[in-house]
C-alpha cells in the first residue's frame, strides 16, 4: 500500500509538471488557442448541422464550418478594420491641415461654461489651451519614446499576428471535428462524479456562448446605432466612432456613453441645442436601452447570473486579461457560482 501511495503521488506530481510545461509552451499563442476554443464552442451547433447535411463526413463538415467562420467573422472584421484605419488617417490629415481646428472648439466650449466650472478648471490649469497643449506634448513625447522602441518590431508583430491567426484556424478545424471526443476525454479525466461534471461543463459552454453572442450583438447594435446618429448629425468619421462605441460597449452600463455623451455636451454648449438634446435623448433611450434590455436577456438569462455579477466579472476580466477578459470573467464567475451551489447542495460535504 505504501509503494502504491508513493507511485500515485509521484505520478500526480509528474502530471502537474508536464501540464505546467505544456501550458508554458502554449503561452506565446495563448490568445490563438483561447479564441480557437471559443469559436469551436460557439459554432459547434453549426458543425453538427453540417454533419447531418453531409451524411456524417467530419472533415468536410469541419472545413465547411471553418469557411463559414471566415466569411461571417474574419472577413467582416478585416474590412471594418481597413475602413477604420482609412477614416482615422483622414481625421489625422484634416487636423494636421487645419480643417479641424481643435483650438476653436476648445475656446468655444470654454466661452459658454458657467463661472463656477471655469474656476474649477482654473485650479487644475485646464482653461488655457497652451497649457493643455504643453501637457499633451509631454505625454506625447513619452508615448513617442515608447512607440519608438516598438516601431522596429512592427514586422515581427505582423508576422506573429499571422502565425497566431493560422494557429487559431488550424486548431479550430480539429476542435470542430474532434470536439465531442476531446470533451468526453476531459470529462473522464476530471475526478468528480458525473452529476458534478455535467453541471460544471454545461455551465462552461453555456456561459461562453451566451457571453460571446450577447456581448457581440450588443456591441454591434450600439456601435451601429451610434454611428448612424453621428452620420446624421454630420460628425466627422462616423464609422471610426461607431467602432469605438462598439468596442467600449463591451463594458456594461457605461460603454458607448463615453463617446456620445461628450459629443452631445459639445453640441449643446456650442449653440446646436436641438442636436445636442436630440443626441442625448437618443443616446439614453435608444443606445442605452440596447444595453439595459438586450444584455441582461442575452447574457444574464442564459448564464443565470445577476446583472451586477455580469457587470463586475466583465469589467474585472477585461482589467486582468484585456479583450479576452469579457469572456474569461463571466466564465470564471459562472463556474464560481456553480461550484458553490454544488457544494451547498451536496449532502456528502455536509455530514454530521
Amino acid at each position: 500500500m505504501n509503494q502504491y501511495t508513493l507511485q500515485q503521488k509521484f505520478f500526480l506530481w509528474l502530471l502537474v509538471l508536464v501540464t505546467i510545461g505544456f501550458g508554458w509552451i502554449l503561452l506565446p499563442y495563448a490568445g490563438a488557442v483561447f479564441w480557437g476554443m471559443v469559436l469551436a464552442i460557439l459554432f459547434a451547433p453549426l458543425y453538427r448541422r453540417l454533419m447531418n447535411a453531409t451524411k456524417r463526413k467530419p472533415n468536410v463538415s469541419a472545413l465547411l464550418a471553418l469557411l463559414v467562420i471566415i466569411v461571417m467573422v474574419l472577413i467582416p472584421v478585416a474590412l471594418i478594420t481597413a475602413s477604420l484605419v482609412q477614416q482615422a488617417a483622414g481625421v489625422y490629415t484634416m487636423v494636421s491641415a487645419g480643417h479641424i481646428d481643435v483650438g476653436a472648439y476648445f475656446r468655444q466650449i470654454i466661452g459658454v461654461l458657467p463661472d463656477w466650472v471655469i474656476s474649477v478648471l482654473e485650479r487644475f490649469q485646464l482653461t488655457s489651451l497652451a497649457t493643455i497643449q504643453q501637457k499633451l506634448s509631454a505625454v506625447a513625447a513619452q508615448a513617442s519614446q515608447i512607440a519608438g522602441r516598438y516601431a522596429l518590431n512592427v514586422g515581427r508583430n505582423t508576422f506573429d499576428f499571422l502565425v497566431s491567426l493560422t494557429i487559431m484556424l488550424y486548431l479550430l478545424f480539429f476542435l470542430l471535428r474532434d470536439g465531442d471526443t476531446l470533451a468526453r476525454r476531459v470529462r473522464q479525466a476530471v475526478p468528480l462524479s458525473s452529476r458534478y461534471k455535467q453541471r460544471l461543463f454545461d455551465n462552461f459552454t453555456t456561459v461562453i456562448r451566451a457571453t460571446v453572442k450577447g456581448n457581440v450583438l450588443v456591441a454591434l447594435a450600439q456601435g451601429a446605432l451610434g454611428g448612424i446618429a453621428f452620420w446624421f448629425l454630420g460628425v466627422q468619421a462616423p464609422l471610426l466612432w461607431a467602432v469605438v462605441m462598439a468596442f467600449l460597449s463591451l463594458l456594461p452600463a457605461v460603454g458607448a456613453a463615453i463617446v456620445w455623451a461628450p459629443v452631445a455636451v459639445y453640441f449643446m454648449v456650442s449653440g446646436s441645442l436641438v442636436e445636442g438634446i436630440g443626441l442625448a435623448v437618443y443616446g439614453v433611450l435608444v443606445i442605452g436601452l440596447v444595453d439595459n434590455v438586450l444584455r441582461p436577456v442575452l447574457v444574464g438569462k442564459d448564464t443565470k447570473m445577476p446583472d451586477y455579477i455580469v457587470l463586475l466579472s466583465t469589467i474585472g476580466g477585461m482589467a486582468l486579461f484585456g479583450l479576452n477578459g469579457f469572456v474569461i470573467g463571466p466564465v470564471v464567475a459562472a463556474l464560481f457560482i456553480a461550484a458553490w451551489d454544488l457544494f451547498a447542495s451536496a449532502p456528502e460535504f455536509h455530514e454530521d
